[in-house]
């Protein structure tokens, strides 16, 4: 099934359709696609998107973005061309966490808070767990970033 995922989101690319034979049935779908240049890093706006329509399998349709709603805020992993379908794996979720900056580490268990700072060993979004090292200590922990950039551990 991942194969052929990667072949459809390679004939789509090529500007071509995936027809898999007579009893693979074509839809038309509107998708979202970008109306300029986006490049790697890029943050994803509404005003950077368009529509357009392409003639999808059942299978194809699952290999790119279906809405704008999944695109808004997103960040491209890689360059997506004006008038292209965006592939599932082109964008993600945008970085709140950087490696090797610092950032808020809440340990939460019961009625107990503390709170230090520790150094990411990896990137992360909103949800992800991370590696941090505690810059005190130096143990290395694992924990899960939160909406405001900081990192908890422990149970809540």
């Amino acid at each position: 099934m991942k194969r052929l995922l990667l072949i459809a989101a390679f004939v789509f690319m090529a500007g071509g359709f995936l027809a898999l034979g007579p009893a693979e049935a074509q839809m038309v779908s509107t998708l979202p696609v970008p109306g300029i240049t986006i490049y790697p890093g890029d943050p994803i706006t509404d005003d950077m998107l368009t529509e357009r329509r392409f003639r999808l399998t059942r299978a194809s349709l699952e290999a790119v973005v279906a809405g704008r709603e999944m695109l808004v805020g997103k960040v491209a992993r890689r360059t997506l061309l004006p008038g292209q379908p965006i592939t599932v794996n082109a964008v993600e979720n945008a970085k709140l966490v950087r490696r090797g900056v610092p950032v808020r580490l809440v340990f939460v268990e019961g009625g107990l808070t503390i709170i230090t700072y520790a150094e990411p060993m990896q990137s992360g979004s909103v949800g992800e767990v991370i590696r941090v090292r505690n810059t005190e200590s130096g143990t290395v922990i694992v924990g899960v970033v939160q909406a405001d950039g900081s990192i908890v551990v422990g149970k809540s």
